[in-house]
């Protein structure tokens, strides 16, 4: 999630293409392309027309099961937090915002870059405080999936297509994924604060598709024949569209992992 972004932020995100142009040729796959792709694998019918699928986490694939401010200021009643919760948004986006001297947000487990957002959120500086909104985010009960995310995974991987998280985020995402059930679906998990890029980067794209950093887990698949799904116009769409992947956006390009999937297992050339 760029620095520019505060709504690109995974606590945030709840249920541009003139300047790639010139990529359109790479990004629009010929009939005879999907149809050979769809012909070299399985599903029962519905062959996939992409054979690798890319999913940001926060804001996609991982929705907030409760909004922020409602979390921050009951969790922050115990420690004296008055602040009200448009004001405790506020302070949550102003921060995010605002330009972060490190090259990464998340390093790691992300603690010093929270213990900023939380403190301008809620005017409250207290470590018991901040850890415990910490902690609770670090768990899979504060998250949900998207209705029929974990069956369209499930079918796209049956289909023989590969599949990959790749996240702005800290490595509290490896358990969240774990928790949600579905973290054995993903042949892939490539999270910013590990291997050291944070989308848009092209980078962060090209490690999970297979094309640069071969200790991380990848996928295999050209960025041709592959699409990538995700909910910020820069740090998904402008990032995987650098690279020559497509990208659809959740919310506006695609809506429901039941699309996603009938997107992905048909035949049909859309063009």
């Amino acid at each position: 999630m760029p620095p520019a972004a505060a709504a690109s932020c995974p606590l945030l995100r709840r249920a541009p293409a003139a300047p790639f142009a010139a990529l359109s040729g790479a990004l629009s796959r010929s009939g005879m392309a999907r149809r050979l792709v769809a012909a070299s694998a399985g599903g029962g019918g519905r062959a996939p027309a992409y054979g690798g699928l890319l999913l940001d986490a926060g804001g996609t694939l991982l929705q907030v099961a409760r909004p922020v401010a409602e979390t921050y200021a009951s969790i922050g009643r115990r420690y004296g937090v008055t602040k009200p919760e448009k004001g405790i948004m506020e302070g949550f986006k102003r921060a995010f915002s605002a330009p972060w001297p490190k090259t990464l947000r998340y390093q790691g487990d992300g603690r010093p870059f929270w213990r900023i957002v939380v403190a301008e959120a809620t005017n409250c500086t207290d470590d018991d405080y901040f850890e415990e909104v910490y902690q609770y985010y670090a768990h899979g009960d504060a998250w949900r999936l998207p209705v029929g995310a974990d069956t369209t995974l499930r079918e796209l991987k049956d289909a023989g297509v590969k599949l990959a998280v790749v996240s702005n985020f800290d490595t509290r995402l490896w358990k969240l994924l774990k928790d949600l059930n579905v973290s054995d679906m993903f042949d892939a998990i490539v999270v910013s604060s590990e291997v050291g890029y944070e989308k848009p980067a092209p980078e962060i794209f090209k490690i999970a598709l297979g094309r640069d950093k071969i200790e991380f887990d990848q996928i295999g698949v050209e960025a041709t024949n592959a699409v990538h799904v995700g909910d910020d116009e820069t740090a998904d769409k402008a990032g995987a569209n650098a690279i020559g992947l497509e990208c659809w956006l959740w919310g506006a390009d695609v809506k429901t992992f039941s699309e996603i999937r009938d997107r992905i297992l048909t035949t049909d050339d859309p063009q």
